[in-house]
């Protein structure tokens, strides 16, 4: 008796159903390595911020002979790459403070020219002309979270909505952490969001948002700030 061969049907059915459990592998591995244990220490922080005070850095801190200083106090909590849903890169870094929101300062990590949008509630952006890392390079640092849940902002007076190209050194305060994500509706935790975005080659910022425009900070601050190579490991200067 011959064996009878599989539908054609089927077979396609099988191919489609292995290539989609691939995908999701693909997908979520990433996401388990670099999240799951981030969270696992995030929460044990989370659950009492005073018990650890050894997790903690400090604004205006400098690990080793990195050319950034520590934008602000308290625990690094996520990381640049780090997955929070499928698919999703984090662009950033996030530094919880552990205080209510507009106590926590935040400074300057490096020299530059700041820039407040009009509708920037939280967010400030300083243009660094000469990457100090690949000199001849633009580069932005971008400081966002700075306002509480209802859009009332924690940036100083110094820089209100519309300043454009103020000069600032390391180290200067621009602000407090907040909670603001954009609407009253969606707080985030009180805490600091960084990036290092790249120029867009026309002397202006690229979007923030994407992964594929901003860079690894981990040595402008000379900690493994990648997710990638520190899957889980608190993030403190040495």
């Amino acid at each position: 008796m011959r064996n009878r061969r599989p539908h054609p049907v089927f077979t396609a059915l099988l191919i489609i159903g292995v290539a989609l459990i691939l995908a999701a592998l693909y997908f979520i591995y990433p996401w388990l390595r670099t999240r799951g244990a981030r969270l696992v220490i995030w929460r044990e922080w989370f659950s009492n911020t005073q018990a650890h005070p050894e997790w903690n850095i400090q604004a205006g801190q400098r690990c080793g002979d990195a050319p950034f200083v520590m934008p602000t106090d308290g625990f690094v909590g996520f990381l640049w790459g780090d997955s929070f849903r499928v698919g999703h890169s984090h662009s950033g870094i996030d530094i919880f403070g552990g205080q209510a929101p507009g106590e926590t300062p935040v400074v300057a990590a490096y020299s530059g020219y700041l820039t407040r949008l009009t509708d920037w509630k939280s967010t400030v952006i300083i243009r660094i002309p000469n990457d100090p890392l690949n000199p001849g390079r633009q580069i932005w640092t971008y400081y966002t979270h700075m306002a509480d849940v209802k859009g009332n902002s924690f940036i100083v007076e110094d820089f209100p909505a519309g300043t454009s190209e103020v000069y600032v050194e390391a180290g200067t305060l621009l602000g407090y952490q907040g909670n603001y994500a954009g609407d009253s509706l969606t707080p985030t935790g009180i805490h600091l969001h960084l990036s290092i975005v790249l120029d867009d080659g026309q002397g202006h910022f690229r979007n923030e948002t994407k992964i594929a425009n901003t860079l690894d900070p981990s040595p402008y601050l000379g900690l493994r700030l990648n997710a990638a190579e520190n899957p889980d490991e608190v993030v403190v200067c040495p």
